[in-house]
């Protein structure tokens, strides 16, 4: 069986030092570009009568962001290989903090759907990436455990922000919490400078037979590390494409993620708008969610008897080639 990809680094991660400091920049900066879309809900109410706008047209406000976020994986993942992760999450907190104040003085949604969803979306992207990316630099046999640490930033800053934003909102209303928000979020710049990149100590040949070892040995621990999803879903990529090429497939991954994030809010609040009713609109959600769990439920089943038909195979041609060599041996 070959290697992990990730044991092909060229150097020896230091597995801990600095790069705990580097997990809790991570844990901030992966905890905003995943919970502060979601949070900005508790404003919505109050926006969608400010401006008369209807359930779909609000909802576009978080689709767009979450779209820009994920569309520009690809982008982040370019400029994380060119000038590294440090600048890349600066520069995108700076992004969503002017995206925030901006919104603050917005005249119409579409000004939201610009200053929140694009210019935001774009920081968050900024800072999503290269957090993910810089992980994999300073771990190896520790890896799984120092993301599935970065990933509880997401429901960690979710659940501060909650009734954060819901004080801000009754305090200040939706303006000056948006202005607010936008200093908050200027935290991400100091995540970023805590992200220097590591000292690379470069391995000998006859080191990496040795560092594939530790890490075949390390891997199962991924199960115990990672207990969310997104965790788990990085952790295999790391696995499969090597430390090198992280930030370029991460890139790919979110792109996909574009569509579904970008036309499902329109659709649930155009749904809410048609029938009057928030049940129709949990009702598709429940099946879009049902029928992707029932397609790998049956591949899962259908690829397992496939494996089992090929074990069975393999040693049926086994049986006959040693059978044929007995045959050919009692001939002579």
């Amino acid at each position: 069986m070959p290697p992990p990809a990730t044991a092909n680094l060229g150097y020896t991660p230091p597995d801990g030092g600095w790069g705990w400091v580097v997990v809790f920049a991570a844990f901030i900066s992966i905890g905003f570009s995943y919970a502060f879309p979601k949070s900005l809900t508790v404003y919505f109410k109050e926006i969608q009568e400010y401006f008369g706008a209807s359930y779909s047209e609000i909802a576009w406000v978080s689709s767009v962001m979450l779209a820009s976020m994920y569309a520009a994986g690809p982008i982040s993942s370019a400029l994380v290989n060119r000038y590294g992760s440090r600048p890349v999450v600066m520069v995108g907190g700076i992004l969503v903090g002017v995206g925030m104040v901006s919104a603050s003085f917005g005249t119409s949604i579409v000004h939201l759907y610009i200053c929140v969803g694009v210019i935001g979306g774009f920081g968050l992207a900024l800072n999503l990436q290269p957090s993910l990316t810089i992980i994999g630099t300073y771990f190896q046999a520790k890896r799984p455990l120092a993301n599935g640490l970065a990933m509880t930033g997401s429901p960690v800053v979710l659940f501060t922000l909650a009734p954060l934003n819901q004080y801000l909102f009754d305090s200040y209303g939706w303006r000056g919490s948006f202005l607010i928000l936008g200093g908050i979020v200027l935290n991400c710049c100091v995540a970023g400078s805590l992200m220097r990149p590591v000292k690379k100590t470069v391995v000998s040949k006859t080191e990496p037979s040795e560092c594939h070892e530790k890490e075949a040995a390390g891997s199962p621990r991924t199960e115990d590390s990672s207990k969310s999803q997104s965790s788990l879903l990085f952790e295999t990529l790391m696995d499969l494409v090597g430390a090198k090429r992280f930030s370029s497939a991460v890139g790919l991954c979110t792109i996909i993620e574009c569509g579904p994030v970008l036309l499902g809010p329109p659709m649930s609040g155009a749904l809410v708008d048609v029938f009057g009713d928030y049940k129709y609109m949990y009702y598709v959600c429940g099946v879009f969610m049902l029928v992707p769990g029932i397609y790998f439920f049956v591949m899962h089943y259908y690829n397992y008897r496939k494996l089992e038909e090929e074990r069975h195979r393999a040693a049926v041609e086994m049986r006959t080639a040693e059978d044929t060599v007995h045959l050919n041996i009692n001939q002579k």
